[in-house]
Order: structure tokens, then sequence, then C-alpha cells
């Protein structure tokens, strides 16, 4: 089991190095045995990997509640939230180890939002008014687990009026060696003082790190010298995946590869992505070939349950069948002399992000122009839009023009690059009509000149000549007093 999974704390004592962020929230859990709380909801924020979920977990543990647990990697629909926070938070259900629970009887259950600030990645999908909905009525604890609280908070007032915010600081150095010893002696490892201090430095201040790289050096050894904790801070993540698809497939050692795989400071996704792409050329063997994808297919249903459960346990199974099942199932000594290459999916991605960009705006203009969702405009209005603009080229400059659309935009629609002859042509007409119409406009707003009668003008002299009739003088009143009108 990895380690930062085997000596995770189970109770609230054990979370290092943030003794007032434990007491605040043991009080504020406290509180709920006499009824529901001023604050219904608790925010736990602070950096990457110094116990706020785990301290959040130890808490359902200590209180004997139950748990429910939402992650916004997985989950950002409000939909989403409604179904499974909102609605657990005010009737019977069930935990995630399958227990009963009886809300109408007393029975607690903690509601975790993990990873919240990231449930605010699109305002389009009603996460904000749903947790708005949760941390207002729920009848059961509910704890928010942030790593930006201004990313959180700027999108909601609510956030920060009806919630109670506790901090977690990195843990000190001296606080996190302490630690770190104590699981070195559980393993039977020797750490040599100088080696302790360069795995907390390059930690900075994260446990969960401090704690793999600590794992990474002794793992299989008796003890840690400062050189080997001094290859922590040296090492480059490219370098160690070379390394690691070179003790994969070139060497026969399943623990020496399942060492090398978890040595490196990739996540287990991306590890997974350079095995794939490598394997068909460093297997010459057909056998070794489909052994070896049916290892690394099995590898990716345990990373899926990872991300679905929430439960990361999984990615140590995940990293045992890319490594030592998958060496251990090579029949052949024959490998590719090729170089390790680059993930080919992970090219494809970072050359698609302008076009997923393009694409965006483009749907944002058109919902904003039609009054419809971004998602409308994807799914129904830009595939007939594109057909309409390819099959009628006279159309093309007044949607464009009404759209707004620059030459990216408009290179997306016609299927052409941004400077295509198409793609000028069409904005080029753009420009023009423009033109007329700025034309158009600036003579309808010039006023009429005035015209002036000419005094010797038939028509002037005609109205000159007529009598006018008169009507006849009034007799002057002379008032006498203020009274008499």
């Amino acid at each position: 089991m990895d380690w930062t999974e085997k000596y995770r704390p189970q109770m609230l004592d054990g979370i290092i190095g943030n003794p007032s962020a434990v007491n605040a929230l043991r009080a504020w859990a406290k509180a709920w045995e006499s009824g529901v709380p001023e604050y219904r909801a608790v925010v736990l924020m602070g950096p990457p990997g110094v116990g706020k979920t785990t301290s959040a977990e130890a808490l359902a543990k200590e209180m004997g509640w139950g748990i429910v647990e939402m992650n916004a990697s997985d989950q950002r629909k409000g939909s989403a939230i409604e179904d499974i926070a909102v609605r657990g938070s005010r009737f019977n259900t069930f935990d995630s180890d399958g227990r009963y629970l009886d809300t109408a009887s007393g029975g607690r259950k903690l509601i975790v939002l993990d990873e919240a600030d990231n449930f605010f990645g699109n305002n389009d999908r009603g996460a904000i008014p749903a947790v708005n909905e949760l941390i207002s009525t729920t009848k059961q604890p509910v704890i928010l687990i942030v790593n930006d609280f201004y990313g959180l908070s700027r999108k909601s007032s609510s956030i920060k009026t009806k919630t109670l915010q506790i901090t977690f600081k990195r843990p000190q150095a001296s606080v996190m060696a302490k630690a770190l010893y104590k699981i070195a002696d559980s393993e039977g490892v020797e750490v040599d003082p100088k080696a302790m201090q360069v795995i907390v430095e390059n930690a900075a201040g994260d446990m969960r790190a401090a704690i793999r790289n600590l794992e990474s050096v002794a793992l299989g050894e008796d003890s840690v010298t400062l050189e080997m904790s001094e290859d922590i801070s040296a090492r480059d993540s490219r370098t160690d995946l070379f390394g690691m698809l070179s003790a994969i497939f070139r060497h026969k050692d399943p623990s020496a590869a399942r060492r090398a795989v978890s040595e490196v400071d990739e996540d287990p996704g991306t590890k997974l992505l350079w095995i794939d792409e490598n394997l068909p050329t460093e297997c010459l063997d057909s056998g070794d070939m489909v052994r070896g994808f049916d290892k690394i297919s099995r590898s990716a249903i345990f990373l899926g349950r990872a991300g679905g459960t929430q439960y990361y346990g999984f990615w140590s199974y995940a990293s045992d069948y890319m490594s030592f099942a998958l060496v251990s199932s090579r029949m052949s000594d024959r490998f590719g002399r090729e170089r390790m290459r680059f993930p080919s999916y992970m090219t494809k991605m970072s050359r698609s992000r302008a076009v997923r960009g393009t694409k965006s705006s483009l749907e944002m203009k058109i919902a904003v122009f039609l009054h419809c969702t971004q998602a409308r405009a994807d799914e129904d209005i830009i595939p007939y839009l594109s057909v309409i603009m390819a099959q009628n080229p006279s159309m093309r400059a007044s949607i464009a023009a009404d759209l707004h659309l620059d030459e990216n935009e408009l290179g997306f629609l016609l299927g052409k690059k941004a400077d295509s002859k198409e793609v000028k042509a069409t904005l080029a007409e753009v420009a023009r009509m423009a033109e007329e119409k700025a034309i158009a406009r600036s003579i309808v707003s010039e006023p009429p000149a005035a015209k002036q009668l000419v005094a010797d003008t038939p028509v002037a002299e005609e109205i000159a000549e007529k009598p006018k009739d008169e009507p006849p003088a009034k007799p002057v009143k002379v008032q006498r007093s203020l009274f008499d009108f």
C-alpha cells in the first residue's frame, strides 16, 4: 500500500502542524450535538497536502458520523450537487459503506464537498445556487474543502457570510521531520538527519509530498543516506519518465520497475500515457504486446475507480499493473532500440487547445445573439451554421457581421485556415458592408438645408402683394384697481 494511505491519520489528534485548526473544527462539530449551530457549513482552506481532506474524514470517524463525499473534479453540475449533497442533507440515505443513515432519529452524516473551488468553473451548470442552497438549508454538517478560498467566495457572498472559515497552514519543518521519523521507524528504515532535512525542504510544507519522497528513497532499503535524498532535489521529471520506461521495458526486475514508477513525480494518468505510447515500439514480441496492453488496461480501470469513488488507494493497484505486472508478463528478451516517444495524445490535446478556445468563443457569441445556452449553440446551431455558410457564400458576410466573427471563428465555421482566401474575402466583404452602412447613416442623420424664400420670385411677390385681412383692433381697457378685471 502507498505510504500516504498507509499512514493517513484516522483521528483528528493524528493531524500534524495545525492544532488550532483541528480544535476549531472539533468545536464546530460538537456544536451539532445541541442542534443546528450558527454556521451549518465550514470551509477548510489551505495549500495542498496539509491535511484538509484527512481532517474531514477523521472528524467523521471521531464523531461517529456517516460521510457523503463529492469531488468537484468529477461532478461539477448543480444537478449532481442537488441530487447527492442537498437531498442527502435532508433525507434518510445510505453512506458510502452501505450503512443506513436515519436523519429523523438523530443520526448524523457529514457532507463533504472536496475541491469545492472547482465547482465554479462553469456558471452555466448551476453549481453556485445549489451550493448556496446547501449551506443555507442543510440539517446535516457540511464541509467545503478548498485550496483557493477567494476563487470560491468571489462567486457568492453567501460563502463568506454563511460559513465558518478554518485555515490550515503548512506545518513547520521540525514537525514534519518528527512525523517522517515515526514512519521510517515503522518501516524499519534508518534516515540520516541531513537526508531528512533535504526530504523536508523539498516538500515545501506539503506533508503528502514529503511522505512520497521518503517512500521513493526508502522503499526496499535499510537506511537513507544524504546522497540518496539529494537525488530527489536533483531529478527532472522528464528524465525520471525515461528511466521509468527503461526499467519497465528493458529490464526484467519487476520490483525495480515498481520502484521506478513510484519515484516519478507525475500523476498515474500521465505515467500510463507514456507507457501506452511506447509499448508497441518496445515490445517487439506480439505476445508480450498483447499481455502488456492487457495489464495497462487493467491499470486504467483502477484509475477510473479512484476517480469515481475518490478512494485513491486504487492508485497503488494501478501502479502495480503498469509496472510489476507488466514486467512479469514479458516472456521474451526482445525490446526496441528506438528513443522513447512523448505521448501523442498529450501533443494532440496541446495543439487543439487553441481550437477549443475558438469554439468556446464562437459558442458564446451565438448564445448571446440567439439568447440560448452555449450547449444549445454547440449541439444545434453550429453544425447547421457551418453547412449554411459552406453552401451559401452569399450569406457568409452577413452572418459574420451579425455575430462579429474574427478570422479564427470564421475559419472554424468554414473548415478553413484563418488566413485562407475564403476567410479573407468574407472579412473584406464584411468591412465593405460596414463602410456602406456608415455612409448611409451619415446621410440620414444630416439635417435638410433650410430653403430660403427669395423676395423676387413669383411666389414671393404674390404673397407680398396679397392683402391681409386684419382683425379689428380691440378697445384698450384701463384697470382701475386690483379687483377690476
